[in-house]
């Protein structure tokens, strides 16, 4: 390979690697999605099996009005059963993987203890340029605590805008919002006949978290979306997939079998062992989502450090 120019260096230009090798790999997707969407069946092809057996069998016994719930959570229980624990151990994967180092107990440990010793230093009066460096740095790491919202910040602050929160105007709509949003995701788990169930209800439940995330500050949700209370929500709801599951073997003769008793079509207990299901499945689904996103947010460890600062550092460490 050849060297860079020193154009290239000076505009941070990286030389292109193969990009026939691209296009061609490109064009071959698009080829195979073009055959695809052209083979695709029109209005009068006939149903098939799965298809036709829900049209048929999905009033008479599971008393819902609605095939793709009685498909999802029904006649294929168990490939829904699968892709949710997918989803559980992809969780757990990120778990692993962004999880910072816990605190250990039993014992003052040195961060404790040198945060104390700093407390009695403050209150009896400290240089005011040392606070003020340990105020910036603080706030760098991302550990200064600012006033709740910006209408608590006195005016002529200087910049940047320490508050968690954000403005009335957006705290506000939000509040508005968060009730509308959250009617929706429980009429999709709720409503036996209508599309929907756990996994969308699930994603409205990560969306209303996130909405007050943003509008209102971290300090606000961390009760609720503290690792310890989160993991204990979602390993009940994949406990209650489980035995839904499971009770249809002693109940129906079959794992996954419809044991729940049918109430008539169209109200919220008809389908079932469906809705069983798909409540048990908005636990499992938007718990499991709001913590992989919230420690893929609180990750600070970097798996990919920078040879060169490794070296500064190491230099750094040899000097002193």
């Amino acid at each position: 390979m050849s060297e860079p120019t020193p154009e290239r260096e000076l505009h941070g230009l990286e030389p292109t690697h193969r990009p026939w090798l691209g296009a061609l790999a490109a064009g071959g997707v698009l080829a195979g999605l073009v055959v695809a969407f052209a083979d695709l069946p029109d209005e009068t092809a006939p149903l098939p099996a799965i298809a036709r057996r829900a049209m048929v069998e999905t009033l008479p016994r599971f008393k819902s009005t609605e095939p793709v719930s009685a498909v999802v959570y029904g006649f294929r229980a168990m490939d829904t059963f699968g892709e949710t624990f997918l989803l559980l151990a992809a969780v757990v994967s990120v778990v692993v993987l962004a999880r910072t180092r816990e605190p250990r107990h039993g014992f003052v440990g040195e961060e404790r203890a040198g945060a104390e010793e700093q407390r009695r230093v403050d209150r009896g009066g400290s240089d005011e340029g040392a606070r003020t460096a340990r105020e910036a740095e603080a706030e760098e790491e991302g550990r200064a605590e600012g006033p709740a919202t910006p209408d608590d910040e006195p005016l002529a602050t200087p910049a940047p805008e320490r508050a968690e929160a954000m403005t009335v105007v957006t705290r506000t709509a939000v509040r508005v919002v968060l009730p509308l949003l959250a009617v929706a995701g429980l009429y999709l788990v709720s409503q036996g006949y209508s599309p929907g169930g756990g996994f969308p209800a699930g994603a409205v439940v990560l969306g209303l978290v996130l909405l007050a995330y943003t509008a209102f500050g971290y300090r606000r949700i961390a009760p609720v979306v503290r690792p310890v209370v989160m993991e204990a929500v979602e390993t009940v709801g994949a406990l209650a997939i489980i035995a839904a599951l499971l009770l249809g073997i002693p109940f129906a003769g079959s794992f996954a079998a419809s044991w729940v008793p049918l109430a008539p079509e169209q109200t919220l207990r008809s389908g079932g062992i469906l809705q069983v299901f798909s409540v048990s499945e908005l636990v499992e689904v938007g718990s499991g989502l709001v913590i992989v996103v919230f420690a893929l947010l609180g990750m600070r460890h970097d798996w990919a450090p920078d040879p060169e600062s490794d070296l500064e550092h190491a230099d750094g460490e040899d000097d002193r």
